[in-house]
């Protein structure tokens, strides 16, 4: 690992799931994994290509019950080039030896790099260069060139390059009871003979794929056509020390695009007309260099490295192309297949970043979720309740998706799945919806879009409350929360928790939010959206009512997670770390010895400290304030420490939100907890679920820390809040944002001094708000601020 590089040396089978995911190239619209192109999907291997939104679905026979799930297709596969000696067996490094083999991701160009020399025997070497790009300026491009040179001998080479539509869905090995044969109506064909094509659908979905790709050789080209796929082969004549180069350029392109007639036609028209690789290098680069420039953080050492490589692969899945589709944030990104490509909340950790960079794409982020606001509404209706409920996970048109049943890989049983009871999720769209709006100054969205979620959301929970006369408070009842942990009470015969703490203040928080919103309304939308909701007067009383007197259970002197917490029993930490190591999926654990996790003072991740990563401490005590139940911060740190020691880290998301809390709660231990955050998807600490996707929330969570958490930037009541927290691990960092309107301000933290700059623009001046001062910069002026001890 270098600054800008991340390589790989050595070929290692067992690592090579890890080693594709990380090094995924994608644009937004498309991603493919980096596995070789000449070997294909088996156990070691896996060659996928995703297209953002492309989903299908499929029933499948599983534990005798009929389930249906949709998933991210697996699309045709580009990659395949394979290559041998005239005559002679296909080189693989599973099949030949090696004498050298090195991956190195480039990421100030978004490249993937690969070197490897074959040995042939007999002291000949054949020595493979290649380049792979997806490219960043046409999101429906794709090349790859690759260079042969032979060492010591002259001969024939052999090189097929196909297109093969004969792929399924098959890289989550827990998944594979389930069918995944999602396309259908493989046609392949010849344009000339350097270009050739492939066409498909999805089963169900019916969603159309073109693919062409465009084959430039030294040798003549010959085509075939066959079995789900169209092959192109060429013999090249190789001497000694001179390479030989293959150029192979692909264009990819759905049904579901805009400004096209047919996704095939499509397709073979750009494949055609697309310069060389030389060409298509120099573009996409300059789009990467560009990128770099408005999103990089400016950190040192090893952990600037990683957050460079996060930022690398937020981008690769959500790019300036995304603002044009209707797509929301797949939780693995578009790097495999786990979660089936669901969106979940994930977005809670990923728009914040995206809000101060490319707010464009966080707007189209959250039309996703309006486009599928009245499915929510048909949800909630069909719950008995009244506005939105949107699903814990949706993919295409926005039902739920939660898969009715859940493998656990350690009992080899099929198990009831609850986790469609986390109805916070509609609480994250709405900070999301508030976040973007304050950081963007979009008021249109704001007095539109954002206005209709936020009300039905806000609809939803008040309706969901209910008044109990012995508490003398609304309660919120049979739901999960973040934990996810917990889905019901030991021994009970229906799932659901009464209660849950951050549930019950982020619902109060969200009335509170829409109450706000719809006062600040111009008076001619106030009334168009009262007349198209029905929203009156006693229901905006019901709000007030119900955001002030909202339920939040404690036991001994914390926060409990949900109404009964304190009442579990606890568990022998300990003997459990002693027994099994590796105790991050305490769940699987437990069930598989025939217990539940559900009798235990145990969390999978952070539930009740969600609450401070959410909302800085004088928002978190001033919304308590509004619910009438004290929080000093002995109480705070007290929740904290009780909850340090009570959870088990089995998501990559729990490190991030510890490290964000303690960095402000108990500052000594938050850098360790940051780089489990950091480690997370390289070091796979979940155990061999990068494979399968990289944690695309906890990768952008990490950059959101150093832009938001570390220098407790807020964006609200017009003005940017600042309140650095200084960590001696990290004592210098920079960054650039964009402002309401401002690109390029920059600010730099570095011995205690916050410098900032604007560069100029006809936009109005900046209020900059710190704890003990307020500073206004006008566009081309910067400033350095001391900042206290």
């Amino acid at each position: 690992m270098t600054g800008w590089t991340w390589e790989y040396e050595g070929y290692e089978p067992a690592d090579e799931r890890l080693r594709e995911s990380l090094c995924t190239l994608g644009n937004g619209y498309f991603a493919t994994r980096g596995a070789l192109p000449e070997c294909t999907a088996d156990d070691i291997h896996y060659p996928g290509t995703y297209v953002a939104g492309c989903y299908n679905r499929l029933t499948s026979d599983v534990a005798g019950r009929q389930v249906e799930n949709e998933d991210m297709v697996n699309v045709p596969n580009w990659l395949p080039l394979r290559f041998r000696l005239r005559g002679g067996p296909w080189l693989t490094p599973d099949t030949a030896p090696l004498i050298e083999h090195r991956m190195a991701l480039l990421l100030a160009s978004g490249t993937l790099e690969r070197r490897t020399r074959y040995d042939l025997g007999e002291g000949r070497v054949l020595a493979v260069h290649q380049q792979r790009v997806v490219h960043m300026a046409d999101p429906h491009l794709a090349a790859l060139r690759t260079e042969f040179t032979a060492e010591g001998f002259f001969g024939e080479l052999e090189v097929e390059a196909s297109l093969d539509g004969g792929v399924t869905n098959a890289g989550v090995p827990r998944y594979r009871d389930l069918d995944g044969h999602h396309l259908i109506h493989v046609q392949a064909g010849t344009a000339t003979p350097e270009t050739v094509w492939l066409r498909c659908r999805t089963r169900t979905s019916d969603v159309r794929i073109g693919m062409a790709a465009r084959l430039t050789s030294d040798g003549l080209v010959t085509v075939r056509n066959k079995n789900r796929r169209t092959t192109q082969h060429t013999v090249l004549a190789l001497t000694d020390g001179r390479a030989r180069t293959v150029d192979k350029v692909i264009a990819l392109y759905t049904s579901r695009d805009p400004a096209i007639s047919d996704p095939l036609h499509a397709a073979v028209d750009r494949v055609g007309r697309a310069p060389g690789f030389d060409d298509l290098l120099t573009s996409h680069c300059t789009v990467w260099d560009q990128l770099w420039r408005r999103a990089a953080l400016e950190v040192a050492g090893e952990s600037g490295r990683i957050l460079r490589l996060h930022l690398f692969h937020v981008l690769q899945t959500l790019s300036p192309h995304t603002a044009d589709l209707d797509v929301g944030v797949p939780a693995r990104g578009l790097h495999g297949e786990a979660y089936r490509g669901h969106v979940f909340w994930d977005e809670l950790f990923v728009l914040p970043f995206l809000n101060l960079h490319f707010p464009e794409v966080s707007r189209a982020l959250l039309r996703y979720r309006h486009r599928r606001l009245e499915k929510a509404c048909t949800s909630a209706r069909a719950a008995g309740r009244r506005g939105a409920l949107f699903p814990w996970q949706s993919g295409s048109d926005g039902r739920e998706e939660t898969q009715q049943l859940h493998l656990n890989p350690r009992s080899g049983r099929w198990l009831p799945d609850h986790s469609h009871l986390q109805y916070h999720v509609g609480s994250a769209i709405a900070y999301n919806v508030w976040q973007y709006c304050e950081a963007s100054g979009d008021m249109e969205f704001r007095h539109t879009k954002g206005a209709e979620m936020l009300l039905q959301i806000a609809r939803f929970w008040a309706d969901a409350a209910e008044y109990d006369d012995g508490l003398g408070r609304y309660r919120i009842t049979g739901v999960v929360g973040p934990d996810e942990y917990h889905d019901a009470y030991p021994g009970a015969s229906v799932p659901g928790l009464d209660d849950n703490a951050y549930t019950n203040v982020t619902a109060a928080w969200v009335l509170m939010r829409a109450l706000e919103l719809i006062d600040a309304l111009p008076e001619p939308r106030r009334r168009e959206l009262a007349e198209r909701t029905g929203l009156d007067v006693t229901e905006l009383e019901l709000w007030q009512e119900v955001s002030r007197t909202l339920y939040v259970p404690f036991h001994s002197g914390v926060i409990s997670q949900f109404d009964g917490y304190g009442e579990l029993a606890e568990l022998p930490w300990n003997e459990y770390r002693r027994r099994y190591g590796d105790i991050r999926r305490l769940d699987r654990i437990l069930e598989a010895e025939g217990d539940t996790v559900n009798r235990y003072q145990a969390s999978k991740q952070a539930d009740v400290l969600m609450l401070g990563y959410l909302f800085a401490p004088a928002e978190l005590r001033g919304l308590f304030d509004r619910l009438s139940v004290p929080l000093d911060d002995e109480t705070w740190h007290r929740t904290v420490d009780y909850y340090l020691h009570r959870t088990s880290h089995g998501s990559t998301l729990s490190g991030l939100v510890h490290g964000w809390v303690l960095a402000r709660a108990r500052r000594a231990e938050a850098w360790t907890f940051c780089q489990e955050a950091l480690q997370g998807d390289i070091a796979d600490v979940q155990g061999g679920t990068t494979g399968e996707g990289i944690h695309l929330g906890a990768m952008a969570g990490t950059l959101d820390l150093v832009q938001r958490g570390l220098t407790g930037l807020e964006t609200r009541d017009g003005a940017v809040w600042l309140d650095p927290v200084p960590l001696p691990e990290l004592s210098a960092y920079g960054f650039g944002l964009r402002y309401q309107g401002h690109w390029g301000v920059r600010l730099h933290l570095e011995h205690g001094h916050l410098d900032i700059s604007v560069p100029f623009s006809d936009a109005p001046p900046i209020d900059l708000r710190l704890p003990d001062r307020t500073v206004v910069l006008k566009p081309g002026e910067s400033t350095r601020l001391k900042l206290p001890d």
